[in-house]
C-alpha cells in the first residue's frame, strides 16, 4: 500500500525585537493587534482596567508588494495585498508591547534591554509630550535603543488642524532627543489607517543588528511561567517555561543551563542564592517551535524545571546560559553614576538632587529590577547594596530611579565600576 510521505513545516525565529512604548492608552496593544491579530492583554488585572501590566508578546510577518493601482511598493503584515498582490516576505519580527502606565516604568526598562528599536506611540488627541513618552523615550536612549519610529496615533479623533498642531508639538519635543530625526508617521491603530507607511518606516529604520551565535549563550529571563492548568495529573505535568530573548550564542533542545542568580535559600537566619540548573526540553517563537535559538525575536524555552519555580514571573530577570560562561553575581557593587539634569516625566520639571547615604534607590539591569540601599559616596559614584542580586557584566547600563511622591521616577543610569 502506498504511503503518503508528510510535510513538516519548518519554523523560524523572528529576526529582530521592537518595542511598542508610550504613554498609557496611547494604542499600544491596539497597534500590536493590528500588526499580528493578537490581542497582548490577558491578564485578568489588564483585562479588568484596559492596560497592559505584564510584558506582551506576538510576532508578525511583514510583507512588500507592487500595488497594481498606484505601481509603488507597498507594506502589508498580510500576505496578500488589497487587490489579491502577491506579497514578498521581507522579514518576522517579535514585538513587545510594553506598559505605559507610570506605576509600571520598571517593568517597560525590563522589556527595554531585549528591544532592538521600538516604535513611540503618541496620541493626536492629547497634548504631547505626556509623562509617560517622555519618560519612555529617556529610557531608550539611557539603554541605547536608537532605532526608533515614530507613530502619531488617533489621527481619527482629531481634525487635520488639530492633528498639525499635535505634529508641531511633537517635533519640537523630539528636538534634542535620541528620535530627534526619526521619522514621524501619522496613523489610526483602531481604524488600520496608514499601517503599511508605518510598516514602510519600521523597514527602513530598523534595520537586523549583526549576530554573533558563536559567543557563549546568554538569555535575558522577561518572564517566567507554569502552563499547565489545575488539575494536571502529575504524570503529565510539563516544565517551567522561560520567555524572553538571547543577547547572544544559541540554545539547542538537549542542552544543560544554568539560571543566575538563581532561587534563595535561607539557612541559620542567612539568604543566600543558588543558581538553578535545568535542561531545554523544546523551543518556540510566538507557538512555533524551532530546533535552535538565536539572537533576534523573543523566544519560549521550555524546561525540565518543577512548574513551583516559575510561577508569576519569578525568574524574571535572572539570566540564563551555560554553566561556568555567565556574567558575575553581584550583590552589592560601586556604580559610577551620570545623573540627568531634570526628573524626566515630572510636570514640575524638577532638578535632579545629589543621591544620598542611606538613600533606596530602584535600578534596573537587563531584564532586572533590584532595590538598592546607598551605603557609602564618593565622587561620581555610590557604593549600593542590594535587596536581590543580579547578574550583569560592567559594561551594562543600570537605570536609577528615585522614590518621588508615592512613584519612581528616572534620574540617570550608571556602570560598575
Amino acid at each position: 500500500m502506498p504511503t503518503t510521505k508528510k510535510t513538516i513545516k519548518k519554523f523560524s525565529q523572528p529576526e529582530i525585537s521592537i518595542g511598542l512604548v508610550g504613554h498609557v492608552d496611547h494604542g499600544k496593544t491596539t497597534l500590536t493587534e493590528r500588526f499580528s491579530g493578537k490581542w497582548t492583554d490577558t491578564h485578568f488585572e489588564e483585562i479588568k482596567r484596559g492596560i497592559t501590566i505584564k510584558l506582551g508578546y506576538a510576532n508578525s510577518s511583514f510583507y512588500k508588494f507592487k500595488n497594481k493601482e498606484t505601481g509603488k511598493i507597498d507594506y502589508s503584515p498580510n500576505e496578500t495585498g488589497p487587490n489579491k498582490e502577491k506579497g514578498e516576505l521581507t522579514r518576522t519580527v517579535s514585538f513587545i508591547d510594553a506598559p505605559g502606565h507610570e506605576s509600571l516604568m520598571a517593568t517597560m526598562i525590563s522589556g527595554a534591554a531585549i528591544m532592538d528599536g521600538a516604535v513611540l506611540l503618541v496620541a493626536a488627541n492629547e497634548k504631547c509630550p505626556q509623562p509617560q513618552t517622555e519618560e519612555h523615550l529617556m529610557a531608550l536612549e539611557i539603554i541605547g535603543c536608537k532605532n526608533i519610529v515614530v507613530a502619531q496615533n488617533k489621527i481619527d479623533l482629531v481634525t487635520e488642524k488639530e492633528a498639525q498642531e499635535n505634529h508641531k508639538q511633537l517635533k519640537e519635543f523630539l528636538k534634542g532627543t535620541i528620535a530627534e530625526n526619526a521619522p514621524i508617521v501619522p496613523i489610526s491603530a483602531q481604524r488600520d489607517i496608514n499601517i503599511n507607511y508605518l510598516i514602510q518606516a519600521i523597514e527602513e529604520t530598523v534595520k537586523t543588528p549583526k549576530r554573533d551565535t558563536k559567543k557563549d549563550p546568554v538569555m535575558y529571563i522577561a518572564r517566567s511561567f507554569d502552563i499547565n492548568k489545575p488539575g494536571t495529573e502529575i504524570n503529565t505535568l510539563v516544565g517551567g517555561v522561560l520567555g524572553g530573548a538571547l543577547k547572544e550564542g544559541q540554545f539547542k533542545i538537549g542542552e544543560e543551563i544554568t539560571i543566575l542568580p538563581g532561587m534563595p535559600i535561607d539557612k541559620d537566619g542567612k539568604r543566600t542564592w543558588q543558581p538553578i540548573k535545568s535542561k531545554i526540553i523544546g523551543l518556540q517563537t510566538g507557538k512555533d517551535p524551532i530546533d535552535i535559538a538565536g539572537p533576534g525575536g523573543s523566544i519560549a524555552v521550555l524546561t525540565s524545571l518543577d512548574p513551583f519555580y516559575v510561577k508569576g514571573d519569578s525568574l524574571r530577570g535572572n539570566l540564563a546560559g551555560h554553566e561556568g560562561k555567565m556574567p558575575n553575581v553581584w550583590e552589592e557593587f560601586t556604580l559610577k553614576t551620570k545623573l540627568l539634569d531634570r526628573v524626566v516625566g515630572d510636570a514640575g520639571s524638577k532638578e535632579v538632587q545629589a543621591i544620598k547615604l542611606s538613600e533606596p534607590l530602584l535600578l534596573n539591569v537587563n531584564s532586572a529590577a533590584t532595590m538598592g540601599i546607598v551605603t557609602q559616596l564618593k565622587k561620581d559614584a555610590v557604593n549600593v547594596k542590594l535587596k536581590l542580586p543580579v547578574c550583569c557584566t560592567k559594561e551594562d547600563r543600570i537605570t536609577i530611579s528615585r522614590m518621588m511622591g508615592n512613584r519612581w521616577r528616572l534620574i540617570g543610569y550608571g556602570t560598575i565600576e
